[in-house]
């Protein structure tokens, strides 16, 4: 393994949250100097992750330990990047540098806003590599202060109050998930994610307090994560969040923020407790399904009746993060598997949906479901993108929303839970009336004076009038052919996942 792959997880959060100073600082005396820092950068990121995928898919694991410190001691602080992290890290890194494409022309535009955006990409990283329990809640708060700022820049009082809402449960739920890292140290005296894989079945066989502890530590950190992943009903905050962020911000954090989360809470469930103290604890895997099952249908069903598009692709994800949460209980590979294919695909989905609603605000005056009445006839490519990912996320074959919930439904099989299968079935069928809203609004529903806004000077498709640029529409059209293409890749990911899957469930 060579000296860079070593110090690549390290120099891939310090970069972007270093970096961050850099559009204020030039702030002083260039006007609009962020967005090509933030462009270099993400781009940079996205080169260095690569390397560090092919790296990990060579060598196995990269581990940095950061001042020296060893990880007998159980508080080492590490830098993990394996077969789970890294397609996190690429997820993140990929979708920072496709979003600047909106950014561009569509805003929010300002130095201080790429520092907010710098800066999260920064914590979502660390979020994703860190291999200890407490920095993972100092990389929490990062994305969430990042976040908030972000939210807030949006004109109007309802972003302030939407970044407020976020705020408060946003802190409560990362000060839950503190409190149980309190109870894991006091059972274990470690937080090394590794240390504490090692000692949690120990403890869990010899019983005691210190059993009692490790039970209540899960509880509040499973709670904290249910917060910040937006599960039924901790939600509230995330359809404001969503709705009333700026346009160009509401694809970032829709793909990446929750999504992130829920990668945490599956690397604290299979990394630190593990499967047999997820399968040993009395009602525990049963809770953690119900919660996901309920999440599921509930914000299917709040998706079905919102008018607002981005309110309703909010509910949505309610729903979809529910999915992943079902498949983390039901503790099988298979369904595990599946999890992680709906995290990635159901991060490029959002980002697309969200895209090419603000592309549709900016270019059309559109933005509730009426308003998008003729779209197909105006628009066609935008609206011929938006069709092919609301496909991909009803989970029509082949897409990338298909796999991930038919890896999950195969789990559920395994584990003899036969009406989660049914749950998946019904969660699709009301995706399926919510989504069929919109394409035939697009698609059968001329427009008129009074359901589709048509501003003067707005641009067509080829971008005459220059409110919607090629960039913006091409990465739109770009991410509706990679969420149909992910569709083909179960068995690569299958493949790509051995490794872990092999050490965490043998």
């Amino acid at each position: 393994m060579s000296r860079l792959a070593e110090l690549l997880p390290a120099l891939l959060i310090a970069a972007p949250i270093l970096l961050a100073t850099v559009p204020i600082a030039l702030g002083l005396r260039f006007d609009r100097t962020g967005w090509s820092v933030a462009a270099i950068t993400t781009t940079a990121l996205f080169a260095a992750t690569a390397y560090l995928a092919a790296a990990v898919y060579e060598t196995g694991r990269v581990v940095h330990v950061l001042g020296g410190w060893g990880e007998p001691q159980g508080i080492g602080i590490e830098l993990v990047a394996d077969e789970f992290s890294v397609l996190i890290a690429l997820l993140v890194t990929v979708t920072a540098a496709a979003v600047l494409a909106y950014t561009r022309t569509g805003g929010p535009r300002g130095n201080t806003f790429y520092t907010g955006y710098l800066l999260l990409v920064g914590g979502l990283l660390g979020l994703s590599m860190t291999g200890d329990v407490f920095n993972m809640f100092v990389f929490l708060e990062i994305v969430g202060l990042a976040t908030y700022a972000m939210i807030a820049s949006g004109d109007g009082p309802e972003s302030a109050v939407a970044a407020l809402k976020y705020l408060i449960l946003g802190t409560l739920g990362a000060s839950m998930y503190l409190i149980g890292v309190g109870f894991l140290f006091m059972a274990t005296g470690a937080l090394n994610m590794e240390v504490l894989g090692e000692v949690i079945p120990q403890i869990a066989d010899n019983g005691g307090s210190d059993l009692t502890l490790l039970r209540a530590a899960f509880a509040f950190i499973f709670v904290g994560f249910a917060l910040k992943v937006a599960q039924w009903p901790l939600h509230s905050w995330q359809p404001d969040a969503y709705q009333h962020a700026p346009d160009g911000v509401t694809p970032m954090i829709a793909a990446l923020v929750s999504t992130v989360s829920a990668y945490a809470l599956g690397r604290i469930m299979y990394n630190v407790f593990g499967p047999e103290f997820l399968t040993a604890t009395p009602y525990l895997t049963e809770i953690v399904v119900t919660v996901g099952a309920v999440s599921v249908l509930a914000g299917s069903t709040l998706a079905v009746i919102q008018r607002d598009v981005k309110r309703m692709f909010a509910y949505s994800s309610v729903s979809q993060f529910g999915l992943i949460v079902v498949a983390y209980g039901l503790v099988t590979q298979t369904a595990f598997v599946g999890a992680v294919i709906h995290l990635i695909g159901h991060g490029v989905i959002k980002a697309g949906l969200f895209i090419g609603a603000g592309v549709v605000a900016v270019g059309y005056g559109a933005r509730t479901v009426d308003e998008y009445a003729g779209l197909a006839s105006n628009r066609p490519f935008a609206a011929g993108s938006i069709a092919l990912l609301l496909i991909a996320l009803i989970g029509i074959p082949p897409s990338a929303g298909f796999i991930g919930k038919w890896y999950i439904a195969v789990g559920a099989v395994e584990a003899e839970l036969w009406p989660i299968a049914l749950v998946i079935f019904l969660s699709t069928m009301l995706t399926l009336a919510y989504s069929a809203r919109l394409l035939e609004k697009m698609y059968f529903t001329p427009a008129t004076g009074v359901d589709s806004p048509h501003p003067a000077g707005v641009a067509t498709d080829g971008g005459r009038a220059g409110a919607v640029s090629i960039g913006m529409l091409g990465i739109l059209i770009a991410t509706a052919i990679v969420a149909i293409g992910l569709g083909f890749t179960g068995g690569a990911f299958f493949e790509w996942l051995e490794p872990f899957t092999s050490e965490v469930f043998n």
